[in-house]
């Protein structure tokens, strides 16, 4: 596997780069290749006063590289100009990424812009599953919130088509997780389920195969606003990571689901994993 590492290389970026638990995580799911893409945005120039990001923006990566190689990775670095999302995007298709990783806080002093929002941009748009790995907030030397990337999961499905393929994401996170919690928010907003679906039932049958793989399951099913629900049961049960799908197959479901996955990338405690729709299908 492939992974895209977005670096703004501000404290907090360098914070999922430097983090060998991480990198561990990483290892254990797959990935063998890193891709450490920088993206300068096009109002940035190098003659402007007081920015002399060329000489630090080589010396960080050239650290992080070296970083990511001694964890056993091969890597390559990519530097471009131009819309941080959209060209993450462009550099995950062209590489053919399996994971791009990107950190949810920070000041970036390349474009002075909070990556949350990059973070966000991507949650929309994301053309391979996105890992928005969560930074210290406030700290002046921030390091990541959840260590362990994959080792508790909580899996939040409405059971449409795009959160069944965020399940498919086991057959691979499977070997870095240890427990996994399974939840479905029943909400008014979101269409009824086929007839004859019982979500309890669903999710045990979920459970099946997780625990057939070895990973201790546990089921809820909760009522009320998805996001809302979801970050509550983050609270509940501490996972490391939140697997989600970023859409669902109707109109309707990829409106609410999209906007639900914005929202939990915006306000999550820790990790959250999204998963795109097959853009083949």
């Amino acid at each position: 596997m492939k992974a895209i590492c977005a670096t703004d290389l501000s404290a907090a970026s360098e914070a999922t780069i430097e983090s060998e638990t991480c990198l561990e995580c990483l290892g254990r799911i797959g990935v063998e290749e890193i891709h450490l893409v920088t993206v300068i945005p096009s109002n940035v120039h190098a003659g402007m006063p007081g920015i002399d990001f060329e000489k630090r923006r080589e010396r960080a990566l050239a650290r992080y590289r070296r970083v990511i190689e001694d964890a056993g990775f091969d890597v390559e670095s990519h530097v471009v100009r131009g819309t941080p999302h959209r060209r993450i995007n462009g550099i995950a298709e062209a590489v053919g990424a399996s994971l791009t990783v990107v950190g949810s806080r920070g000041k970036s002093p390349l474009d002075n812009r909070v990556i949350g929002s990059t973070a966000r941009n991507l949650a929309r748009t994301t053309v391979v599953p996105l890992l928005v790995n969560r930074i210290e907030r406030g700290a002046d030397e921030p390091t990541v919130v959840r260590e362990h990337l994959f080792q508790r999961m909580l899996y939040a499905t409405d059971f449409s088509e795009n959160a069944e393929r965020a399940f498919e994401a086991f057959s691979y996170l499977r070997h870095a997780t240890q427990r996994a919690t399974l939840v479905h928010v029943e909400t008014p907003k979101d269409p009824a389920l086929p007839e004859g679906t019982d979500p309890d039932v669903r999710l045990a049958e979920l459970a099946v195969e997780l625990e057939d793989w070895g990973i201790e399951t546990r089921t809820a099913v909760r009522q009320g606003d998805p996001a809302d629900e979801i970050l509550a049961a983050e609270d509940e049960y501490e996972p490391t990571t939140i697997l989600v799908g970023s859409r669902g197959h109707s109109r309707l479901r990829r409106l609410l689901l999209g906007s639900v996955s914005e929202d939990i990338v915006a306000r999550a405690d820790g990790n959250v994993m999204l998963i795109p729709p097959d853009r083949t299908a």
